[in-house]
């Protein structure tokens, strides 16, 4: 027996290595795949190719997230990539017999939404999705990353993938947060001292007082934005957080396979000792809400500082090009910048906790004019219960519009697009050029930083605002 201490991540990857040789990738066992229109079309034409069925049908999730509209999903879909792309989907799981969460199904939902809120993400997993923010499912104590199509082709033909171990880096952050600091802030304030690629070729393990404090929905945003910092992937140590937030999920372990579940994954967090290849840590205190100013999720600052005058992560003539498409200078402050769209939702920030935060935050307020307020939840279910709790309400007399269920604005590959030019306030996880639509200019923050703007139609620190 082998009595070295173990990271969590060691622990997970080892019970999930089918064979390994030296100078060779892992063949590496997945247990859970998902599935969406827009990377598994190529894929079923490999397997059809090949003649070759899915291996494990019961392992693979499918819905339909990225191309959807999120107004009128009961009409036929005007775009027609979109059209045929979620099309595509629906023939593809008949033929191959896999389960579908289409448009109109009660637990339809952006894919890393869905998993957590149905109890198919578990402690000790191995998880993968055509999907770069795959990671997300990390919170749970999971190894989840992002495949391309040639790999999605890969796991519905095997269930297994030939990977390379990645290093492992400890990010430990410790004491309280401040009043109006969210686990968006931490992770943008993350990336901005690390860079979009400090995290390259790393699992990330997110620890320290700050993280366990963190509801799993808060969890999940921190690990969404792993790959950001050009990590393969983050996670976090399953605890009682972790255990009470699945206990009765509808696909979660029940009665006697739940006690030996909870047996199991209580053995996961890494042991003392165990060691890792990077260890960073910083101080919650430290961090404020956060914006970032460039083209790049890197490009971030706490609210009330001034644009820095030379480039902190990438090149002068990187930081020369952002600002120029962003229209902003050096030493510029972004308080009181007008603004002219906000965007809440995504899979960073689109749950039921996010949503109840600008609620409670915007309760009796009104939009400022001028600003469009796109709210688009994560899953049908978080749309019922947003309505169930009267959210929706609270949306609509401050003039925000409450849409349905998809990726929406985050990426402009359906109808929901910023206009050239426009400013937008978003919840997001990208900012890069265009990626909200052809020219849009994306701020990305916190929910309750997104809600202060929405208010005040420029940005705002919302610490000034909190009662």
């Amino acid at each position: 027996m082998n009595d070295t201490p173990r990271t969590l991540f060691d622990k997970i990857w080892d019970a999930h290595v089918v064979e390994s040789k030296p100078n060779y990738p892992d063949l590496f066992y997945i247990d859970r795949h998902f599935i969406h229109e827009v990377t598994s079309p190529q894929a079923f034409d490999g397997l059809r190719e090949r003649n070759i069925p899915v291996a494990r049908p019961r392992q693979t999730v499918a819905t339909a997230d990225h191309n959807v509209p999120t107004i009128n999903q009961h009409l036929p879909i005007n775009e027609p990539l979109s059209r045929f792309q979620v099309n595509k989907l629906t023939e593809n799981c008949e033929a191959f017999g896999l389960e579908l969460y289409g448009l109109g199904h009660e637990k339809q939902g952006i894919v890393h939404v869905i998993g957590p809120d149905l109890g198919l993400t578990l402690p000790g997993m191995t998880m993968v999705c055509g999907d770069s923010h795959t990671s997300t499912h990390g919170a749970f104590g999971s190894i989840a990353f992002g495949i391309g199509t040639s790999q999605v082709e890969q796991v519905l033909g095997t269930q297994c993938l030939l990977q390379y171990r990645p290093k492992t880096m400890r990010i430990t952050i410790d004491g309280e947060l401040q009043k109006g600091v969210s686990s968006k802030d931490i992770i943008l304030y993350i990336i901005s001292k690390i860079s979009t690629s400090g995290g390259t070729g790393y699992f990330v393990e997110y620890a320290g007082s700050a993280i366990r404090s963190l509801s799993m929905e808060a969890r999940m945003t921190i690990c969404n934005m792993s790959i950001e910092m050009g990590a393969r992937g983050g996670l976090i140590a399953p605890d009682e957080t972790t255990f009470d937030y699945i206990k009765g999920r509808e696909f979660a372990p029940k009665g006697e396979n739940w006690e030996k579940a909870l047996a199991y994954w209580k053995t996961l967090p890494s042991d003392k000792g165990a060691e890792y290849d990077m260890e960073l840590s910083y101080a919650a205190a430290d961090i404020e809400p956060m914006i970032t100013y460039g083209t790049n999720p890197g490009m971030g600052m706490g609210i009330s500082q001034n644009i820095p005058r030379v480039a902190v992560n990438g090149t002068e003539k990187d930081m020369e090009k952002a600002l120029d498409y962003m229209d902003l200078n050096p030493q510029q402050k972004l308080l009181g910048k007008k603004i002219d769209y906000v965007f809440i939702g995504s899979c960073t920030n689109s749950r039921i906790e996010d949503l109840r935060l600008v609620a409670d935050f915007v309760k009796n307020k009104k939009k400022a004019a001028g600003v469009n307020v796109w709210i688009v939840p994560g899953s049908k279910r978080v749309e019922a219960q947003a309505k169930a709790e009267g959210l929706d309400k609270i949306f609509l007399e401050a003039g925000f519009e409450l849409r349905q269920p998809g990726c929406s604005a985050c990426l402009g590959m359906n109808e929901d697009k910023v206009p050239a030019g426009k400013y937008c306030v978003s919840t997001s996880n990208r900012n890069f050029e265009g990626r909200q639509g052809p020219g849009a200019r994306t701020f990305l923050v916190s929910p309750l930083t997104a809600a202060a703007a929405a208010v005040s139609g420029e940005i705002q620190d919302v610490r000034t605002l909190l009662n």
